[in-house]
Formats: structure tokens, sequence, C-alpha cells
């Protein structure tokens, strides 16, 4: 019997292996349970699917459940990203929503988010809830399941047009007007995921010179990971160049990630994007809220939040914990290093989409480059290096618990000066340095986070690190 856990952002796990149609069915019939018991059956659940194999066959699997179970359920027309699904459930005001997904997994793999009725993340509270009626249905419950004829005919299923709400939303979010006055050239590149048309279609609505690439659906992702990092980007970087764009934009698998490149060719960071976003709404906008990060974001959004006295906010990783913050209101921008980000306005779940359109806003209304933009918020409140070192070991789990136990005074040359237990531990250390170890909650390793004022400090942090393992 296959354990179903719902990691950070929902479960996932290799089609034909542990993602069946039965365990679809399973998760499925948790989630109808679940509805039922906060007596929201009523409401209607949204169905939607990336570009994935058999994404569309899962959803029609969901859907059957569902129905079986009584709940209204609105299956998405077509492929769909993460973050317009979740604009449904508000604009909708359904019950929740159910995403086949594996995001930026590689191509073997599917997955299931779930998305409850305030359109974020769901909390681990929910989860919870969800892997006990897994088990429980796993141990002898019954999963009830009709055809998808069959709900049509009860009037149970119906295909749902999500694109045109979710677009009229961000050309209320996004100033297009300054886009038509700054003859932009922007290359767009989604990576063969849900995304397709939606960053590059409103950017040449705002008059924006849109080159697309990799825009053609993919289960194979064109043999790479669906992932906006430096190392998945050479053609989006190879484009830019050659068509001279002013900057290069990417989404993962389901589009709620963020990549960029610069008129360089250059990869930039989501820790730099984030602040680049955070100077964009305070300085340009005249906005003002909470800047909400996790524990392994960068420290810039603190010195930035301190330049113009706004209050920040530190949360574990994952971004149900940044959504958890953003339905209290206030928060201007909340973002997570691995490229997930939401502002102020708009849904609590992050949204690729919106962030490279807002970074197309912030290219035209600045009339720079990124990189000159980026340079400018360097020379005003200073700059950090980071990086992120994957350490296997065959047990975590005791090493972890041993740091825990005694942290060390210094890590190279540098005492620790604070420990912050919020997510995994983290060191702070003198001169403004952190490490952040923490365990994969997917994998036998440690995820090592390390940023420092100088990339010498850095490379005497990581040295000292390494020699942890030797």
């Amino acid at each position: 019997m296959t354990a179903i856990r719902f990691g950070t952002d929902g479960w996932r796990a290799i089609v034909a292996d542990e993602f069946t149609m039965e365990n679809v069915r399973v998760v499925a019939q948790a989630i109808a349970a679940y509805t039922k018991a906060i007596g929201q059956e009523e409401q209607g659940i949204i169905i939607g699917h990336d570009t994935r194999f058999l994404g569309r066959r899962f959803a029609l699997a969901v859907a059957g459940v569902l129905a079986a179970n009584g709940i209204r359920t609105y299956l998405a027309n077509e492929s769909v990203p993460t973050p317009v699904v979740a604009f449904g459930v508000k604009h909708f005001a359904v019950s929740g929503a159910i995403m086949i997904t594996a995001s930026h997994n590689p191509p073997e793999y599917n997955g299931i988010k779930y998305i409850p009725d305030y359109a974020g993340p769901a909390t681990p509270e929910i989860t919870e809830r969800l892997e006990e009626e897994i088990q429980r249905i796993q141990n002898g419950g019954e999963v009830l399941s009709i055809t998808p004829e069959e709900a049509v005919a009860r009037r149970l299923l119906e295909v749902i047009v999500l694109r045109p709400h979710y677009e009229a939303h961000l050309r209320r979010m996004i100033h297009f007007d300054k886009m038509r006055q700054a003859h932009l050239r922007v290359v767009v590149d989604p990576m063969h995921g849900a995304g397709i048309g939606y960053v590059s279609r409103m950017l040449a609505e705002a008059g924006v010179e849109t080159c697309g690439i990799r825009e053609t659906a993919d289960p194979f992702f064109g043999g790479q990971l669906p992932e906006p990092k430096d190392q998945h980007l050479s053609l989006l970087k190879q484009e830019v160049i050659k068509q001279k764009a002013a900057l290069g934009l990417a989404n993962d698998g389901d589009a709620d990630r963020f990549g960029v490149v610069d008129r360089f060719g250059q990869y930039l960071t989501p820790n730099a994007i984030l602040v680049l976003v955070a100077y964009h709404l305070v300085k340009n906008r005249g906005l003002r809220g909470r800047i909400v990060r996790t524990v392994a974001t960068t420290h810039l959004l603190d010195r930035l939040a301190e330049r113009y006295d706004l209050e920040l906010v530190e949360t574990p990783v994952g971004f149900k914990y940044i959504g958890a913050q953003m339905m209290r209101g206030d928060v201007l921008l909340g973002g997570e290093e691995s490229g997930g980000a939401s502002i102020l306005g708009h849904i609590p779940e992050k949204d690729g989409v919106l962030i490279n359109l807002l970074l197309a806003e912030m290219c035209a209304w600045e009339k720079k480059g990124i990189d000159q933009m980026l340079r400018d918020v360097y020379d005003e409140i200073g700059e950090l290096f980071s990086t992120r070192m994957d350490i296997r070991l065959p047990e975590k789990t005791p090493w972890l618990e041993q740091i825990r136990t005694v942290s060390p005074a210094k890590v190279g040359p540098y005492a620790v000066t604070g420990v912050n237990r919020m997510d995994g531990i983290k060191l702070l250390l003198q001169g403004g340095h952190w490490v952040l170890i923490r365990p994969s909650g997917t994998e036998p390793l440690l995820r090592i986070y390390c940023e420092a004022a100088s990339v010498g400090a850095l490379n005497k942090i990581t040295e000292a690190i390494r020699e942890w393992f030797s």
C-alpha cells in the first residue's frame, strides 16, 4: 500500500508507479469527504491540469469521484497554470480546486495540489486531515466513482473557461500603459508547460515586441526539467542575445514560478528578482505593506524593509506560510528563494505569470535594463551573495539533531551570534552572514543555504561546511 503524503506543495509521485488512477481516485475521495465535512459540498470544485502526460485523464478521474459524491465539478477547458486555477477559486467562489501537476519535477512525475476556498496552498492542518482520510480509505474505506459521461448527464460536471477572467484581473494589476510607451522587446519561455501563451499574449496586447520559444505543449518538456533555473535556460539566454531583447522571462511547468534573464543573457536569481519587485512597488508605485519572506530567502529584503520603514516577516519554507500571512492582509510582497511570489491585491498563491508581467512593467517604467536597476538597488542598500548546497547523507536526522542540540560556535572564521530554529536550524553569523540547514522533505539529503556580504566570505563559509562532511 502506497503512503500518500503531501509535501510543501502537494503530493507528487512517478506516473504508473505510485501516481496511478487508483491512488488519484483515493485522494479525490479524501478531498470529497473533507469538502462535505466542512459543509461546502454545494459550492463545487474546480479541476485543472498542466501539460503533463495523462493530465486530462487524471483530471477526469477526479471529476468522476467528486460527481459520485454529489459535488458539482468544473473542469478547465485546457491545460492551465496553477495560479489561474487558484484565481478561479476566488473568482467563482467555489469550495476549492484540485490541480493535477508535478510543477517543476521531471516529466515522469505527476501530482495533485489541493487549493482550498481562500485560493492559496492548503495549510498543514488541512493536509493532515486529508492524509488521515486517505489512510482510512486505504484501510478499507469506499471510493465512489462514475464515468464523466454520467457526471455530465447528472449535471455534476461542466467545462469552464478560466483564462479570460484571470487575464481581466491582470489588466487591473499591471500598468499596461507604461509598457505601451516603452518599445520593449522581450523573449518569453514557458518551457513547454501550462503557461503557454499567457505572458507572451498579454505582453503583445500591451504593445511589447514579443518572441516566444518552447511555446508548444510537450509532456517531456523538450528533454529538460521544466524548472526555470540557470542550467535549464540556455535557449532563453541565446534567444535574448540573438533578438537583442531587454529581458527574457520563463515559467516552470505549472507557471507558478518565474525565471529571468537580463539583456546580456545573464540569469538573475529569484532572490535578486524579489528585491527588484519590492523596490519597484515601493519606489515607483508608491505602495506600502509588509514584506514576507521564508527563512531561506535573502536578507536583502530585510535591508530594503528597513530602508523604507516596512515590517519584515519571516516564515518557514513553503508558500503556504506566506499565503497565510497574505490572508491577514497588508502584504506588499510575499516571496521565496525558489522562485515563487505574489503581491498586494492578488491571490495568496505564487504566480510566475504575474511576476513576469510586473518585471516588464518595471523595465518600461524605469526605461532601464533590469541589470541596471539591480545595480541601483545594490548602490542603495548594499549587496549580498548567496548559494545552496545539497548534501546527501545516509541518515540525515541524527546529524541534524546533533547540530540542533549543540550548535557550532563558529562557521569558518565567523562566530555564531544567534540561532533560529523556525525551520531546520539557521545560524546567524557575525558580519551579517547566515547559514540555514534543513532536511529535504522528499529526499535523503540536507539543504544548506548560505548568504554572505562578500564572495570571499561566502567561499570561506562553504569551505567550512564541506569540511563538516569530509
